[in-house]
């Protein structure tokens, strides 16, 4: 790597210090250096230096290129090339893609202390900017639900999650690759000149009157720095539970026990499951105007509304999950939600809670309804709290909805009849799934599905396994029984439908297919 430029005589040649880790290559490099300078007029002296050093010296320098905007392989980034890439992904007319932007955003909404940045201006500032602004606005429109920006050995590939299936978005050579991730970074708030530890940030900008919010993420992967934004949707006016349960006795059962006037509530499942989105919109139903609901979350994804007071943990601050439940308890609330319970001390803050006469809702990950208890269990949550706290357990999946535009029907097969436990001779549909090439050529013919372009499904539908802890549960849970055993009780007393058997009574109404099943719910 060069170093500086050293002249001894003001007419003097100058001389290139130029730092390298190993001598020995100097057999091979030396000469082409040499060549290289002589013509420029310059000569080179060679200092030998750590490769740690060398590494730290490329890296400043990599940086201060980025921030001052002097890199050359800016230009390369070209805005149309990257609307290329997004026409090539959508069937969104150019009237649609080329976007306006409304970006007065109300500090108060934000929820920030800093003054948040004008979307707008930013985009015409670069056309590094304005082509980050594009792709975001062009994820919120074509509902996606994540953005991965990864990086290659040569260089960068943007993959998008909808409907919880990863797609391919786009590629891009190193260098602009780079300079995206920086500049989204820098739009979260996030230290750009960091890139060797992971960071967390948020974006959050106005678009036609409505919220858009973006998660961010980054961690040092092999090749360079990866970057995930997750969308938030923080308009929770549709939220509904009968919309989200669709079986009946499932959502009956869940408000029973949502509305009782003590103990805990759980819900849980993977990341992207859904959880927040059915907690939201069970305090929004219990919201009635006489109760104090409080929440602690991280982060705040819907705006509940109405009478539910919503708190953003702040762990820089010292602002966790079970310091914010302590301070909860001395404002006298009623129904508590505590985000995410992921430590001993905070399930056991929450226990407590529930034990004193509040109602708590919080969710968990884990696997099924009855993994949650022994989960409780591991984080050193004693037996005796378990049974006289917890009222039930909700876990759920979501499923993909076969599309109504293109979906075929079929006879159910003897052996799917046999494996799922569905009556011989019952019809259910299978989603028209088409390969890259038979979508382009049926883009072609104009044969296209204009509802999920050809991927066969359109939207996503909850599936949700409800455990109940009754006294025969609280027996189970006492006598040491497994997660499988506390399940099989469940199920022989007709109390509890797996997710399986959730997802197979989805399929029964045509809402979603056996193979989505099988790929979600791990049906046997």
């Amino acid at each position: 790597v060069p170093l500086y430029e050293e002249t001894s005589l003001p007419m003097s040649q100058g001389v290139i210090k130029i730092a390298i880790a190993n001598y020995s290559y100097l057999g091979t490099i030396a000469n082409p250096i040499k060549d290289r300078l002589s013509q420029s007029g310059f000569k080179c002296e060679f200092i030998e230096r750590s490769q740690e050093e060398i590494q730290e010296i490329l890296d400043l320098a990599s940086e201060e290129r980025f921030i001052s905007g002097e890199s050359l392989e800016i230009s390369q980034f070209d805005e149309d090339a990257v609307i290329e890439a997004i026409k090539e992904t959508s069937d969104y007319s150019d009237q649609a893609i080329s976007f306006e932007f409304d970006d007065d955003v109300d500090v108060d909404l934000a929820m920030q202390e800093e003054d948040s940045l004008d979307l707008a201006t930013e985009m015409m500032d670069s056309k590094i900017q304005n082509a980050a602004g594009k792709v975001l606005i062009h994820s919120c429109r074509n509902e996606y639900s994540d953005i991965h920006i990864e990086p290659r050995e040569d260089g960068y590939k943007i993959r998008v999650r909808k409907d919880g299936v990863m797609q391919k978005f786009m590629s891009m050579s190193r260098k602009p690759g780079l300079r995206l991730v920086a500049c989204l970074k820098n739009m979260a708030n996030m230290d750009t000149a960091e890139r060797r530890a992971s960071q967390d940030g948020k974006i959050l900008r106005k678009y036609e009157g409505n919220t858009l919010e973006f998660r961010c993420n980054t961690v040092p992967a092999k090749h360079g720095e990866k970057m995930v934004l997750r969308i938030l949707n923080s308009d929770a006016s549709a939220l509904k539970l009968d919309t989200l349960i669709h079986i009946e006795s499932v959502r009956e059962s869940f408000r029973k026990i949502m509305n009782a006037n003590n103990g805990i509530v759980i819900v849980s499942g993977p990341t992207g499951s859904g959880k927040s989105t059915t907690l939201a919109a069970a305090l929004r139903e219990k919201d009635s105007g006489d109760t104090n609901i409080v929440t602690a979350e991280d982060p705040i994804e819907y705006d509940m509304g109405g009478d539910i007071n919503q708190v953003q943990v702040n762990r820089a601050k010292g602002q966790t999950f079970s310091m914010i439940l302590r301070t909860f308890l001395r404002q006298d609330p009623d129904v508590i939600l505590i985000g995410e319970t992921r430590d001993p001390e905070t399930a056991e803050s929450s226990m407590d809670a529930a034990e004193t006469g509040h109602l708590v809702f919080t969710t968990l990950h884990a696997n099924s309804s009855t993994s949650s208890l022994t989960r409780l269990l591991d984080m050193d949550v004693p037996k005796y709290k378990l049974n006289a706290s917890v009222r039930g357990v909700l876990a759920q999946r979501l499923l993909r909805k076969v599309c109504t535009g293109c979906a075929m029907k079929r006879p159910i097969t003897e052996r799917e009849a046999i494996q799922f436990n569905i009556k011989k001779g019952t019809t259910i549909v299978y989603a028209n799934s088409l390969s890259a090439q038979e979508k382009l050529e049926r883009k072609e013919e104009n044969t296209l599905c204009q509802k999920c372009l050809g991927s066969g499904y359109k939207g996503r539908i909850g599936a949700y396994e409800l455990l109940i802890v009754d006294r025969k549960i609280q027996e189970a849970i006492s006598n040491g029984y497994t997660d499988r055993e506390i399940e099989k009780i469940a199920i022989e007393a007709n109390s509890m439908l797996t997710l399986a058997q959730y997802g197979v009574e989805l399929v029964k109404e045509n809402l979603t297919t056996l193979s989505e099943v099988v790929r979600v719910c791990k049906a046997e």
